[in-house]
């Protein structure tokens, strides 16, 4: 039996976010430990550099936007491989906080390149009946990512993290360059049919599809949809961001873990992630997903508090469970709501404008937490703030009902 090619794609992509997963975000809180300590650098200053991916992200995020609903995403995810591990070949070179942001700019413009964004654009113009379950599977790459960061640490610990970040870059070029090659544009190329369904029953699902809206980015603006889901999506990633940067760091300093120890904890929140995943696989084109990912910010809240004031293990499997989660259900919908409610003619662009306001709360998220830490001496007030902002988040998920329909375009 044939296997439908945006399964293939899936799978690539899954790849290339446990690669990303695996050697920067998740991993950058153990880098983040071991440079406080050994190099002396404030906290404030290194969340700066955590916030470098972000911001490029977002000012480069239109832009990406545009190139990749003209010209499709394969291309610009084979790039970014390239410049993703040339990064951190440089960050195995640096000697002084210049240096480290220096690399940084480098991993960041690759990751921009070849990460969630254009690997979801990539999927969501595959598929539409399965977009859910697809856009799960995918993330199941990042949720993996998290659980090799014992062996990322352990690397730093026994071998250095100068030959970490080195391997790590060789690492991506190796493997990530066959995956980037698995990337093709639309169904049409390979022969195919959205979702690989036959072509009756194609023609059947592009009809009821033809009755569906499809949204240019400007009307997309207009609508208040846009607005809910971006911040909605923003005050999650508070909580996201904080985490990858700052829990290896508050359970080191705060509560005497090793950073192996606190990896650990890293690895349960991604297990859970991936039961997030696999939760969102099954029920993600079934139910009405806003509402889903209103009750995964209560998650991310609760998990916040129990790391915040966790006197023990049980306090932090609890945010282990919680927070990852939230995370692994809610995720892979932020995308899918999106392109359920706006069409795929021009996702990339409305996904780029997107990510500038989406970027406070991956920006926002370590900084509050980094400064607070460095004012107060502790993670507690940064991240109980963290946590009332997610809480408060959910609010932004239930009024971001789909758009009415109105006069304009659609996709017949």
């Amino acid at each position: 039996m044939k296997i439908f090619y945006g399964w293939r794609m899936v799978a690539a992509g899954s790849g290339i976010q446990f690669l990303q997963a695996a050697l920067l975000h998740q991993a950058f809180g153990a880098y983040f430990a071991i440079l406080t300590e050994e190099l002396g650098w404030s906290k404030t200053a290194l969340s700066g550099a955590a916030a470098l991916q972000p911001m490029e992200a977002a000012v480069l995020g239109p832009v990406l936007g545009w190139v990749v609903d003209r010209f499709g995403p394969q291309g610009m995810i084979r790039i970014g491989i390239f410049v993703f591990g040339i990064g951190f070949m440089i960050l195995s070179q640096i000697d002084s906080i210049a240096g480290f942001y220096g690399a940084f700019v480098v991993i960041s413009l690759g990751s921009s390149l070849c990460g969630f964004f254009p690997v979801n654009v990539a999927i969501i113009y595959w598929f539409e009946k399965y977009r859910a379950r697809a856009l799960s599977t995918l993330s199941l790459g990042l949720a993996f990512g998290g659980i090799v960061v014992p062996l990322v640490a352990w690397s730093m610990q026994s071998f250095g993290w100068r030959s970490t970040a080195f391997a790590s870059g060789v690492l991506t070029m190796l493997v990530g360059w066959p995956l980037a090659r698995v990337f093709r544009r639309r169904p049409q190329d390979v022969g195919e049919t959205v979702d690989g369904l036959p072509p009756a029953t194609a023609g059947e699902a592009q009809s009821e599809e033809g009755m569906q809206r499809e949204y240019s980015a400007r009307e997309a603006l207009r609508t208040s949809a846009f607005w809910l889901l971006s911040l909605g999506h923003g005050f999650a990633l508070l909580t996201v961001y904080a985490v990858n940067v700052h829990a290896i760091t508050h359970m080191k300093e705060g509560m005497g873990y090793t950073v192996a120890q606190a990896a650990l904890v890293i690895t349960l929140m991604t297990v859970s992630q991936v039961g997030g995943v696999i939760v969102g696989w099954a029920i993600g084109d079934r139910f009405e997903k806003r509402l889903i990912a209103a009750v995964c910010m209560l998650m991310h809240a609760g998990g916040m508090i129990m790391l915040t004031f966790a006197a023990g293990p049980a306090m932090l499997v609890g945010f282990a469970v919680l927070h990852g989660g939230a995370w692994g259900l809610r995720g892979p919908f932020m995308q899918a709501i999106r392109a359920d409610y706006f069409g795929r003619r021009s996702i990339g662009m409305i996904l780029g404008l997107s990510s500038l306001i989406v970027v406070v709360g991956q920006i926002g998220g370590p900084l509050i937490a980094g400064m607070l830490a460095d004012l107060t001496g502790n993670y507690r007030a940064g991240f109980t703030v963290l946590a009332v902002l997610a809480g408060l988040g959910s609010l932004f998920f239930l009024l971001a009902k789909r758009p009415a329909l109105g006069p304009g375009r659609n996709s017949a």
